[in-house]
C-alpha cells in the first residue's frame, strides 16, 4: 500500500487549519510509533508493513502559480522567490504553532499559495519519541534488534544541504520550503537535551551565549528578580530545576543554583521562560558553552532549528591595544576567522557582515546600563574587528599571526565569536558580539588570580545587564531584526 494511498495529501484553506491538520497527523503518527514499540517490547509482536507506514512526519506542500509578476516585498522573510510547488517535512507542529503561522499566513494573503497538508514518506526515527531517561535496555531487546523493525536515525537523510547552499533542483521534485525538515529537527531537539540539561522547549527565542560561569550567576539573580516583579512565567535550570514565579522572592540565588547539577553537562543551558501575546515563547534563555569553536558550532547547530530570533556572543576577550583597560567592552564589527571550524561551509573568505539593528542595540545598551555617553562611552566601549582562534596558545606563535593581526587591525581576540557569527550568518539567525576585556596579552597585564577576582566582581554584572536589555530593545522590532543580509537569492520561503 503507498503512502498516498494510507493518508492522501489534502488541500486546505487557511494557514490555521493546516497547522491543526499537521499536529493531529504528528500525534497520530507518534501515538502509532509508541503503541507499536510498546507492544513488541511487552509481547514481541512487531508492526507490519501496513502499519509501519503509520510512523510518519506530517509534510506540509505549498503551491504558488502567479497569474502576473512576483509582488515586490521588502521584508526578508515568508517569499517564494519563484513560482512552483514548495514543501517540506514537519515535527512537533505544536511547539511550532506560532512560528509556522507566521510564515503562512503572508505566503497565503500575498501570494495566493494554495496549501496542502499529509503524510510524507520520511519515517519518524523511533529514539525520537522515546521520552528522555526511558531505559529500553530492561526489556532484554536490542537496539540491533530494534533497528530491524522499527525506523532508525539514518545520517543519510540527516543533513544542512539546503542551509549550505548545496541543495540541487531536481525536475518534478518539490523545492525546500524551509531550512531544516522534521528528521533534521529532531536529530537537534535531542541533542538540545544531552548538551544543555534542559528540556528543549524550555529554549527560548532570546539567547546569550557566554564562555564564563559567572555569568550564570548574574542570570539567574536577574531571573529571581524578574519573576518576583511579576516578569515572566519561571526560571528552569539544568537538570530540570525549576523556580515558579510565587517562588522567586524568597529563593536564594546561591542556592538555586547549587541545586542544579550543571556540572553534568558539557554547555549547561537557563532558561527565564515567557511568552507573547499569541503564546510564542518570548523569553531568555543563557548557555554556557565553554572555551572553544567547537562547542560554539556544536551548540549552534541545534539551536537553528528552533529559529530564534537573535542569539548573542557576551563573554571575556584579551584586549589587543594598548589604550584598553581590563573592564572596557569591545563590540565586534567584524571578524578575522581563524578558528577554521566552518573554513569548509563559510569560507574564510565569505564576508560576515555585521547586523546595525544589532549593533544600535548593544552600543545604545551600553549606553543605557553604563550612564556614559560620548567620549566617556567611545573610551569604555570600543568597536572594531576581533580574532577568533582555535588555539588557546596562540600567543607561543605570535611572530607568525603578528602580521595578520596587524593587518586585520584587530582589537580583541577570543575563541567563540567569530564561529559564533558565522553560524548565525549561515543558519540565518541574527548575530552580535559584546566583549569585556579581561586580559592584555600583548602588554603584559595578564590574569593574575587576585587581578582576576576583582575584575570578576566588578565587570560580570555590568557586562550581563548589557546584553539582557539589547534582547529586550531588539524584541521591540522583530521585523527589521530579521534582515535581508542573511538571505540568499534561492532562500526557502520560510525563516
Amino acid at each position: 500500500m503507498a503512502i498516498d494511498e494510507l493518508r492522501p495529501m489534502e488541500a486546505v484553506a487557511d494557514a490555521e487549519t493546516a497547522v491543526d491538520r499537521l499536529e493531529a497527523l504528528h500525534a497520530g503518527a507518534t501515538q502509532a510509533l509508541q503503541v507499536a514499540l510498546a507492544r513488541y517490547l511487552e509481547h514481541r509482536i512487531p508492526p507490519d508493513a501496513t502499519e509501519r507506514l503509520q510512523f510518519r512526519y506530517p509534510e506540509l506542500r505549498l503551491t504558488y502559480q502567479p497569474t502576473g509578476p512576483l509582488p515586490r516585498l521588502n521584508r526578508a522573510t515568508a517569499k517564494f522567490q519563484a513560482p512552483g510547488l514548495y514543501a517540506t517535512t514537519v515535527t512537533q507542529p505544536g511547539y511550532f504553532r506560532a512560528y509556522l503561522l507566521e510564515q503562512l499566513r503572508p505566503l497565503v494573503r500575498d501570494y495566493g499559495a494554495s496549501i496542502e497538508v499529509g503524510l510524507s514518506g520520511q519515517e519518524i526515527p523511533y529514539p525520537y519519541i522515546v521520552e528522555p531517561g526511558t531505559d529500553l535496555g530492561g526489556s532484554g531487546v536490542s537496539t540491533s534488534d530494534l533497528a530491524t523493525l522499527f525506523p532508525v536515525p539514518l545520517l543519510s537523510v540527516v543533513g544542512d544541504e539546503v542551509a549550505d547552499g548545496l541543495w540541487l533542483e531536481s525536475p518534478g521534485d518539490p523545492r525546500p520550503l524551509a531550512l531544516f525538515d522534521g528528521v533534521r529537527t529532531d536529530y537537534s531537539l535531542r541533542r538540545l537535551v544531552h548538551y544543555t540539561g534542559s528540556d528543549w522547549r524550555e529554549i527560548q527565542p532570546w539567547i546569550l551565549l557566554t564562555n564564563y560561569h559567572r555569568y550564570v550567576d548574574g542570570f539567574v539573580r536577574h531571573g529571581l528578580e524578574r519573576l518576583t516583579a511579576g516578569e515572566g512565567e519561571r526560571l528552569v535550570l539544568p537538570g530540570g530545576i525549576v523556580v515558579e514565579q510565587a517562588d522567586a522572592a524568597s529563593a536564594d540565588p546561591a542556592a538555586v543554583i547549587a541545586a542544579s547539577p550543571w556540572h553534568k553537562y558539557q554547555m549547561p543551558a537557563y532558561h527565564l521562560v515567557g511568552r507573547g501575546p499569541d503564546g510564542a515563547p518570548q523569553g531568555t534563555t543563557l548557555v554556557n558553552i565553554g572555551v572553544g569553536p567547537s562547542n560554539a558550532k556544536t551548540i549552534t547547530d541545534h539551536l537553528a532549528v528552533l529559529r530564534p530570533h537573535c542569539w548573542l556572543m557576551v563573554g571575556h576577550c584579551g584586549g589587543l591595544r594598548q589604550s584598553q583597560t581590563i573592564g572596557d567592552y569591545v563590540l565586534a564589527h567584524g571578524y578575522l576567522r581563524r578558528d577554521r571550524i566552518l573554513d569548509d561551509l563559510v569560507p574564510p573568505e565569505i564576508p560576515v557582515p555585521a547586523l546595525a539593528e544589532v549593533q544600535i542595540a548593544l552600543q545604545a545598551a551600553a549606553a543605557a546600563v553604563t550612564g556614559e555617553r560620548a567620549d566617556a562611552l567611545k573610551r569604555r566601549l570600543r568597536t572594531g574587528t576581533v580574532v577568533t582562534y582555535d588555539d588557546r596558545n596562540w600567543e607561543l606563535r605570535f611572530s607568525q599571526e603578528r602580521r595578520r593581526i596587524n593587518l586585520s587591525r584587530a582589537i580583541a581576540v577570543d575563541m567563540e565569536s567569530g564561529t559564533i557569527a558565522a553560524q548565525g550568518y549561515r543558519l540565518r539567525v541574527p548575530y552580535g558580539t559584546l566583549l569585556c576585556v579581561s586580559d592584555k596579552p600583548l602588554h603584559g597585564e595578564i590574569k593574575l588570580p587576585g587581578a582576576a577576582n576583582a575584575f570578576y566582581e566588578r565587570a560580570v554584572a555590568e557586562h550581563l545587564q548589557i546584553g539582557l536589555a539589547t534582547l529586550d530593545a531588539l524584541r521591540t522590532d522583530r521585523a527589521g531584526l530579521h534582515s535581508r543580509k542573511l538571505r540568499s537569492f534561492d532562500e526557502p520561503p520560510f525563516r
